[in-house]
């Protein structure tokens, strides 16, 4: 809004100018109505087949009972499937995440300083697994993993890691990307060369602190992908959590459905946990920014 049309608006009756508040808060209010029902009735759905029998209308909440002791015999269903595949993902987001900061960390800090050229050429190599479907990745990944099962490797899950930092690739790069431009660093390396900090020390002291951020951003966007990954497992043949709730889904839906909406949580706390720690960083510069001055 330019200065007149801000001139104008003060000019006018408070009558009009209440009418427009109230205009605006019950649309914002609709905005938010409509945008929260999307996100939460299919959740509310889920808990509530969870919490009732679909057949008998029986309310109970053995499924989440069982899930939280460990024993689904009651209810027909073999829980060691989906301890199986908890394990494997939990393990995959560890070593996923490692492989992923190895790799895309020293290389997005080497190329940024040296080469914006290049950087655009690493970027556009990062986000391409966004326009590659799963299904095709995996005919590609199939015969290397056939290979690297019986002639290196095994057919244990943790190795579905490889494929795993290629499909969390374009989100860890972009979170990266924000944070190497969100501040200089060519003129921090040139300062901390210049006092005479070697580059081992310039990488971990001064540009990893800067990054810390971006880092963690990039490690639970990867842990939810992970977490919420099914074709490449499913059509490797390997064990994760996606693939244990489709097949505990086919014995009782309603513990795998309550699994589900356990994993969701987990998302949210992980997001939560971002946001808090990302808070808490924020104010130790700020106060170590005032203890300096």
């Amino acid at each position: 809004m330019n200065t007149t049309e801000t001139v104008a608006a003060s000019n006018r009756p408070p009558q009009l100018r209440a009418a427009r508040v109230r205009r605006q808060g019950v649309i914002k209010f609709v905005i938010l109505f409509v945008t929260l029902a999307f996100l939460f009735v299919p959740l509310i759905s889920m808990l509530v087949f969870t919490l009732r029998h679909p057949l008998s209308g029986r309310w109970s909440a053995a499924p989440w009972i069982a899930i939280f002791t460990g024993n689904g015999e009651s209810l027909g269903a073999d829980l060691t499937v989906l301890w199986q595949g908890l394990g494997a993902s939990l393990g995959l987001c560890v070593v996923t995440v490692v492989l992923m900061l190895l790799l895309m960390v020293p290389t997005m800090v080497i190329v940024h300083i040296r080469s914006k050229a290049l950087e655009r050429a690493i970027e556009w190599i990062a986000t391409l697994p966004l326009t590659i479907p799963a299904i095709v990745l995996v005919v590609g990944l199939g015969p290397i993993y056939r290979w690297l099962s019986s002639a290196v490797l095994d057919t244990n899950p943790i190795w579905l890691c490889f494929a795993y930092v290629v499909l969390v690739m374009p989100f860890a790069f972009r979170a990266i990307a924000v944070g190497l431009n969100s501040i200089d660093v060519k003129t921090l390396v040139e300062a901390s060369r210049s006092l005479g900090a070697s580059w081992p020390k310039v990488f971990f002291r001064v540009i990893i602190p800067n990054l810390w951020q971006s880092i963690l951003s990039a490690s639970f966007i990867s842990i939810a992908v992970v977490l919420g990954e099914y074709t490449v497992a499913s059509l490797l043949g390997r064990m994760n959590l996606q693939v244990a709730l489709y097949q505990l889904g086919q014995s009782n839906s309603q513990i795998s459905t309550a699994m589900s909406l356990l994993a969701l949580l987990f998302g949210v706390v992980l997001l939560i946990a971002l946001d808090l720690i990302s808070e808490h960083i924020g104010r130790t510069r700020t106060g170590e920014t005032k203890e300096g001055k």
